[in-house]
């Protein structure tokens, strides 16, 4: 059984600052940033490609689009999926983001709805704006499961494998834990992005990287579900197996896996890319 850090989850506290108090800044926080400014970096490194017709303009307003995507559509939806106990407590709850609580799938829609207005706006296709985004989250994502095992939220099953984490229980009783934080950062952020980003690395037909997205996402997070426990506050939603995050999960595999027959079948260019000149 492995030691758990406890590591401080506030990286920096500064203060008191105009007489409210300490400032912190959370390492939840920073992994956010550090996933904005990934997706930031890779986004303007692919918009340099030759034939791209994204413009380095276009990359900002993209990012900042889903920046508010993200933390509204994310922390909406774990109010609306997750936390009915904690914004029933106190309703100002509902904007104290950096104790945790960001939804995936409800974040997933805020990107999905910023970008359908980034392309209105941009006069861009829906389907092209989503497969440019496709590999971009990865890191953030893995990111955000590290803020989660810091946090030390988030556990999985009892386990006796080696690297089980010992995590005090209700009578303060180590018990050894699956890191499931970890599993995820790995899967659903590290494996994903590789992935990803090595398929959309040559053109493919439209909408085919939104949907292996969403299929690898939905596989990835459907399996550590089985070794994640379900939020305290909701517990199983059927028999002793079935959580919330693979009743969420289960139509990303389904979508996704149609997505990319569909995409193969119509086998229509990508309008991320235009002509090359010599």
């Amino acid at each position: 059984m492995l030691t758990y850090p406890h590591i401080n989850p506030v990286a920096v506290s500064i203060g008191p600052v105009l007489g409210l108090g300490p400032l912190r800044v959370h390492w939840y926080g920073i992994m956010y940033l550090i996933g904005f400014v990934a997706a930031w970096w890779l986004a303007r490194y692919r918009a340099r490609k030759p034939g791209s017709t994204w413009s380095a303009l276009d990359i900002d307003d993209l990012i900042f689009y889903s920046a508010i995507g993200v933390i509204v559509g994310g922390r909406l939806g774990w109010c609306i999926f997750y936390g009915h106990d904690v914004i029933a407590e106190n309703w100002l709850n509902v904007f104290h983001i950096w104790d945790g609580g960001m939804s995936f799938h409800g974040g997933m829609t805020g990107v999905l709805v910023a970008g359908m207005v980034f392309a209105r706006v941009k006069s861009k296709r829906i389907p092209d704006v989503l497969d440019f985004l496709a590999p971009l989250p990865g890191i953030g994502l893995m990111a955000g499961r590290l803020g989660n095992f810091i946090n030390g939220e988030l556990w999985g099953k009892p386990t006796d494998l080696p690297w089980g984490f010992g995590v005090p229980n209700a009578d303060g009783v180590l018990v050894a834990r699956h890191p499931s934080q970890l599993y995820e950062a790995g899967l659903e952020g590290l494996v994903l992005f590789s992935v990803l980003w090595w398929f959309t690395s040559k053109p493919r037909p439209r909408l085919a990287p939104t949907g292996l997205f969403l299929l690898l996402y939905g596989c990835a997070r459907f399996t550590v579900e089985w070794v994640r426990l379900p939020d305290a506050n909701i517990g199983y939603l059927v028999g002793n197996w079935l959580t919330m995050g693979m009743l969420l999960t289960t139509p990303m595999i389904f979508i996704g896996a149609g997505m990319m027959m569909y995409a193969y079948r119509r086998n229509a260019p990508s309008g991320n890319l235009g002509a090359v000149t010599a």
